[in-house]
């Protein structure tokens, strides 16, 4: 097999490998404050705003040592490790107990900081500037399948069931803490590719991350990374592009627990409230496939850059929070187990509330395949700090948002999401200018990222 045929192989398995992974922990996350809200009249008095808020927590300030783990011990055995981790966090709701499953929602904020970290730079090393575009969208479409697969089993399954049994809740959980082992498995198939950089570049890919017999070079390149992440963090690029990942962050929260949860919520939906959040699951699962199939692997195709998407992007999400507004009661994220029989601005319509599960996937996939685009492009030689910045600013926008989840009404969560979404394209566009001005003067193509 060629080098770049290796290399699309291992992005493959990586974008498998998550697929699976996410299958189990998205599902999760998208079902569990309506598992929880059954189990709270027990034993049980756990909140999923309040587990999600303590993983971003503490994705968020374990993504300043996370370069450093990489550096270590390698992506490959990174990610392992983590997979096993986001396996046990699935397994705590075979048979809830609170303690553990916010000891398991810690565990799992660390677990995620090293593993997107490691992912951010197997792919920046399997990828050159001209394939980086196509790489990221292979990765995102693969990874988003999680959505669907995950989604269409909840929808049959709880089709009719306004209450979700014990025997129900075992059944799922099971099921998926198997997927999220598979996936973890499938991470030893990825080949080890040699880093391309050239080998007198302090500063490579392979500097900071390449493997080493002694225990002290590996922590020296521990101690770089984490230095390298700080230094990246103040620069004007990755300052402009937090405001972007920040609005990713907070609509990440709002598609994958909030708004499931307000369809959830929504008495007059009839029988089908409960079996309706796995099918808006699988609606943003397809908004996501379709985003990042079309831009990811025509990206080559685009004279234009990556401004367009973005400009797309937040078009469509701004249509999503008008519908969203206007189709769904304000106190449905808050709503008590009951559910809610409140009214917005029309008779609640299934129809509607799918069409944006679809607009809100779409949206995402714009945003996230283009972060990954140019992060890769911008910092191919500091990819496993960039990552990490990047996830840190994400992750802790997003444990912000779950925490706030639990207070505000509707409308004040759109709006927050309406304003950021705002200037975070703004900043990318500025960003994008530059890195277009770059390759300009270097005299490359600019079609070609």
């Amino acid at each position: 097999m060629s080098s770049e045929g290796k290399r699309l192989f291992n992005i493959i398995i990586l974008g498998v490998s998550f697929m699976f992974i996410f299958t189990a922990f998205q599902t999760c996350g998208n079902i569990a404050q309506t598992v929880i809200t059954n189990l709270n009249n027990t034993d049980f008095h756990g909140s999923g705003y309040t587990s999600m808020a303590i993983i971003y927590g503490v994705f968020s300030a374990s993504n300043l040592i996370s370069p450093s783990v990489v550096a270590i011990v390698g992506p490959q055995f990174s990610m392992v490790v983590s997979g096993i981790f986001y396996s046990l966090y699935i397994a705590v709701f075979i048979q809830p107990a609170t303690w553990a499953f916010y000891t398991a929602s810690v565990f799992i904020g660390i677990a995620a900081a090293v593993l997107w970290t490691a992912q951010g730079n197997c792919l920046t090393v399997n990828s050159d500037e001209n394939t980086i575009g196509r790489n990221s969208g292979v990765f995102w479409a693969l990874l988003q399948f999680s959505l669907f697969f995950g989604n269409l089993y909840i929808y049959f399954a709880w089709q009719g069931k306004t209450h979700i049994s014990e025997s129900d809740r075992r059944t799922v959980f099971i099921a998926l803490t198997v997927i999220s082992l598979v996936g973890t498995v499938l991470f030893f198939l990825i080949r080890k590719q040699e880093d391309t950089k050239a080998p007198g570049d302090e500063d490579s890919a392979n500097e900071i991350l390449g493997e080493s017999s002694s225990a002290r070079n590996k922590m020296l390149k521990a101690v770089a990374a984490f230095k390298k992440s700080i230094t990246l963090s103040f620069t004007k690029e990755m300052m402009l592009l937090s405001v972007t990942t920040a609005y990713t962050g907070l609509e990440l929260t709002f598609f994958s627990g909030v708004y499931g949860t307000c369809i959830g919520a929504v008495n007059r939906f009839g029988s089908e409230e409960k079996s309706l959040i796995g099918l808006s699951g699988i609606f943003i699962g397809v908004g996501e496939i379709l985003g990042g199939g079309i831009f990811g692997l025509l990206s080559k195709n685009s004279r234009f850059g990556r401004n367009p998407v973005v400009m797309l992007g937040i078009l469509v999400h701004f249509i999503a929070f008008y519908l969203i507004f206007f189709n769904m009661p304000n106190d449905a994220p808050i709503a008590p187990m009951e559910g809610t029989n409140q009214v917005a601005y029309m008779n609640p319509s299934k129809e509607v509330a799918i069409l944006c599960s679809f607009l809100l996937g779409l949206g995402d996939s714009c945003f996230n395949t283009q972060l990954l685009s140019i992060l890769g492009f911008l910092y191919s030689e500091d990819s496993a700090p960039a990552f990490a910045i990047y996830k840190f600013v994400q992750s802790i926008c997003a444990a912000v948002a779950y925490f706030y989840s639990n207070y505000f009404l509707l409308q004040w969560q759109l709006l927050i999401m309406v304003i950021v979404g705002f200037f975070g394209t703004m900043t990318f566009f500025t960003v994008e200018w530059q890195a277009a001005a770059a390759l300009a003067a270097r005299g490359s193509d600019y079609s070609s990222i």
